[in-house]
């Protein structure tokens, strides 16, 4: 028998859609590059809530949340959230990956390259899920795969 999870807040479930819905330009780049598996096969989720947070985007094979940053986490007091919040997913076994706005769309393959880095160390990369065709051929169109 199967443990079934306990379902999400409603709020933080509609929180998580509104995200979904005022991406940042940072946040619509990196999605356009990992959905579908577009990084060597890994799926990640978009505005992922994990209570009481939700992740910008989150490789659950592997327990790895990417996280964007806006100038708004440069205040002192959002840093301090920032980190309290990013101890509370690695307390819960979740690895977290930060970068600038500014970072990716200024040096977008640096920042790939950490995400895959990242990917890599994890126990459970080496064997990437599935291509978008399901028979594990390349998907031609993208040149992470």
């Amino acid at each position: 028998m199967s443990k079934q999870k306990d379902p999400l807040p409603p709020d933080l479930l509609s929180f998580a859609r509104h995200l979904r819905e005022q991406q940042t330009d940072a946040e619509k780049l990196i999605w356009a590059l990992l959905r579908n598996r577009g990084l060597r096969g890994f799926k990640f989720r978009r505005q992922h809530p994990v209570e009481p947070c939700v992740l910008d985007f989150y490789c659950e094979e592997t327990r790895l949340a990417v996280e964007l940053d806006g100038v708004q986490h440069e205040a002192s007091d959002t840093r301090a959230r920032d980190e309290r919040r990013s101890e509370f997913l690695r307390d819960s076994g979740i690895r977290v990956l930060r970068f600038r706005n500014e970072q990716v769309l200024g040096d977008t393959l640096g920042v790939l390259r950490e995400i895959w880095n990242a990917l890599l160390e994890s126990p459970s990369s080496l064997t990437p899920g599935p291509s978008p065709g399901g028979r594990g051929e390349q998907d031609a169109r993208n040149v992470w795969k």
